[in-house]
């Protein structure tokens, strides 16, 4: 069935294990974000098969279905208090900046007879989710009086929002932060995370500071690339997702619509770039599917002209290969396509458990072979 997405699992353990060996000697655990690709089991089992220590993902959902896998769980985005006693049941840890919500996790792990464990979180720029640090002393001095609730971490989240490049001074920030809640409150802090996949340059460039004991790692586990400046890492497979489609209609038209241009599906003004008669091709896929800006394809020659609900638009007009209607066209997948595609349920998912000799026949040289 088309669409589909092709998983490598073979690539991904690669991945993971090629990680896992970079970081462990630096004392670095990694924690493996798996909401990109909603938590499906065998991509998680994978994963772990790569040696990886935690199961991470924004969704208490996603952990719930993974309650038979022995590793320990965390809760990536701020819980809701609506959901306190799921985050307690589901998951070993959870990212907190709240007091209130720490109050109702402590009453429900009290209820369920557990300990719940937190990671507090700084703000040290990128302003999402964190607390300023020149009031985390007051934060922390209150959030050890809650019963039920455990302070075992500290973290922070760079890049995602306001796009704050991860730096070795900010990471020693949170470290020195760690340390002096650590001696001032007597805590035992396990870890302290220093951020995601736009961390990872680090090791190479500046080094982390003493401390930095975890990351949470999504993209450049999945997809390979670090995310600080969209770089391959230690080459990693970038194409262990690859998303297939058919086309289903191939005719030449003019590039430019005939007619008053008015709003598109979705309320946009489309412009187009008059190229004369071109050779378009339409494939099944569309906005349900994906956001066109998140692939990418494999024939470099092809050029993606725009899409609707359920439909693709491609220019074919310096392709060499000849594309019939019905033949499968590939695509790479950045982040969020990936996100979108695997969320999507008219997109299936298909798992590859053996290298296949000519899979990567297209895939450019720095990129083919890399397992």
């Amino acid at each position: 069935m088309y669409p589909r997405m092709e998983i490598n699992l073979k690539k991904l353990e690669y991945n993971a294990r090629k990680l896992q060996e970079l970081f462990a000697p630096e004392g670095i655990s990694i924690m493996a974000v798996t909401k990109g690709f909603t938590a499906e089991k065998r991509i998680v089992e994978a994963l772990l098969r790569g040696g990886l220590a935690y199961i991470a993902d924004a969704r208490i959902k996603n952990l719930r279905k993974l309650q038979d896998l022995p590793h320990e769980k965390v809760l990536l985005r701020l819980p809701m208090i609506s959901e306190a006693k799921e985050v307690v049941q589901y998951s070993d840890y959870s990212l907190n900046s709240e007091l209130e919500t720490l109050r109702a996790l402590g009453e429900e792990a009290i209820r369920q007879g557990k300990i719940h464990k937190v990671i507090v979180m700084v703000d040290l720029g990128d302003y999402r989710e964190g607390i300023r640090s020149q009031k985390v002393e007051a934060f922390v001095s209150q959030a050890v009086e809650i019963e039920g609730v455990v302070i075992k971490g500290f973290g922070v989240n760079l890049t995602c929002f306001g796009g704050v490049i991860p730096e070795k001074t900010t990471l020693q920030r949170l470290v020195d932060i760690a340390r002096e809640m650590e001696k001032k409150y007597g805590l035992d802090v396990q870890i302290i995370s220093g951020g995601s996949s736009s961390s990872v340059y680090l090791l190479k460039e500046h080094g982390f500071p003493e401390g930095i004991n975890n990351l949470r790692l999504g993209e450049v586990l999945l997809l390979g690339k670090e995310t600080a400046f969209g770089k391959r890492f230690d080459g990693l497979c970038e194409d262990a997702f690859i998303l297939k489609t058919q086309i289903i209609e191939l005719k030449d038209k003019p590039s430019v619509p005939k007619g008053k241009i008015g709003r598109d599906a979705f309320g946009n003004v489309p412009h187009h770039e008059d190229r004369g008669i071109i050779r378009r091709a339409i494939v099944a896929l569309g906005k349900q599917d994906v956001d066109p800006s998140g692939i990418l394809p494999v024939n470099e020659k092809i050029r993606i002209l725009g899409a609707s609900s359920d439909h693709l638009i491609l220019d074919l007009s310096k392709d060499p290969q000849g594309y019939q209607v019905g033949d499968v066209v590939k695509f790479y997948v950045k982040y969020g396509g990936m996100l979108n595609a695997m969320t999507s349920p008219y997109v299936e998912k298909v798992y590859i458990e053996e290298l296949e000799e000519d899979m990567d026949e297209e895939v450019p040289q720095e990129k083919d072979k890399c397992l």
